[in-house]
């Protein structure tokens, strides 16, 4: 049997292709009793419209490119729950794609959105190609969410206020009695944030000296093998400030190999508050850098962006909180 199409539909319900072509469209310019027999014939029928059909006729796919740095990173979660919810009320669809698998294809990570004629994008994580971007962003509204990187012109900036978290967590320790405190730090630019934040506070309270910084990779086994080199020094440091929770979870992990107990010999702190950090045999103090926060604010700032193409972009912090949990204590 060949699938209902608008003209079944308006017979059913008794009206014409053009009524039911605005019903479809969500018009408020139908009758009340007219839009209920549309939508009662095209639930009769089983009718289903033909999305290809409507983007060619309206210049618009109703759909949005969601660009992620990395789809192993639990933090993703919440930014995309915030950014749907917001998106899914304007009636547009996320299309996602891991920009980590088109680089190692050598294609540029945009590229199958603009095939697809998304009508926006959204880069999640760490900005890939500032100078494809640009070319992005002449073409099709864009946000950066979670990133810190410098973006083109017109393109917003939605993240947490990584100086911020990173200074909370910083005179947490301070305040619990710590004094050498190491960070294991990250990349790209809200690593280089949240390391310098590390380093002013840790200066600030007269403990630049004791401040150690490791470079680690943000992943479980970089923190892992960081916090393995930091643990064995003679002069150990008694607090571990991770750059993200995975990294966190690899010094726990680091931490109990080595016969130590968190926190009474050491403390450590993470951060993003992921769902990982909230499991009871962990309960990781970390930081909640407001990622549901940060996606509906790049929603919004991507939809303000249709309907002002030619705006100044800019940048939005969401303001972070600390969760202190069981991971960290005074020294002994």
């Amino acid at each position: 049997m060949r699938p209902p199409t608008i003209r079944d539909v308006a017979e059913r319900a008794g009206v014409s292709k053009s009524l039911v072509s605005l019903v479809l469209r969500g018009s408020d310019q139908v009758r009340p009793e007219k839009r209920e027999a549309v939508l009662r014939a095209a639930r009769e029928l089983g009718y289903r419209p033909n999305a290809a059909a409507r983007s060619l006729s309206e210049q618009r796919s109703r759909t949005v490119g969601v660009l992620l740095n990395d789809l192993r990173n639990p933090w993703f979660v919440d930014l995309l729950d915030g950014l749907n919810s917001l998106l899914h009320a304007a009636g547009l669809r996320m299309l996602l794609a891991d920009a980590r698998l088109n680089r190692r294809t050598g294609q540029d990570p945009a590229d199958p959105f603009l095939d697809l004629r998304v009508d926006g994008l959204v880069v999640v994580g760490t900005l890939p190609d500032r100078a494809a971007l640009g070319t992005v962003a002449e073409r099709i509204p864009v946000v950066l969410a979670g990133g810190r990187e410098q973006v083109p012109p017109g393109v917003d900036v939605v993240a947490g206020d990584d100086a911020q978290g990173a200074r909370l967590v910083t005179e947490h320790l301070i305040g619990l009695g710590h004094r050498r405190v190491a960070h294991l730090a990250g990349y790209g630019a809200v690593g280089d944030l949240r390391r310098r934040s590390f380093e002013a506070a840790m200066r600030a309270r007269g403990l630049a000296d004791e401040a150690v910084v490791e470079p680690s990779d943000m992943t479980e086994e970089g923190g892992y093998r960081t916090t393995v080199r930091l643990l064995s020094r003679p002069d150990r440091p008694t607090a571990l400030f991770a750059v993200n929770d995975i990294a966190a979870v690899g010094a726990l992990s680091a931490a109990e190999e080595l016969g130590l107990r968190v926190p009474h010999d050491v403390s450590v702190v993470g951060y993003d508050n992921t769902s990982i950090s909230r499991l009871r045999h962990l309960w990781l103090t970390t930081v909640d850098n407001a990622s549901h926060e940060v996606g509906r604010r790049a929603a919004r700032c991507l939809l303000d962006r249709f309907e002002h193409p030619g705006a100044e972009g800019g940048v939005h912090l969401a303001a972070p909180t600390l969760e202190i949990r069981g991971t960290t204590g005074p020294p002994r």
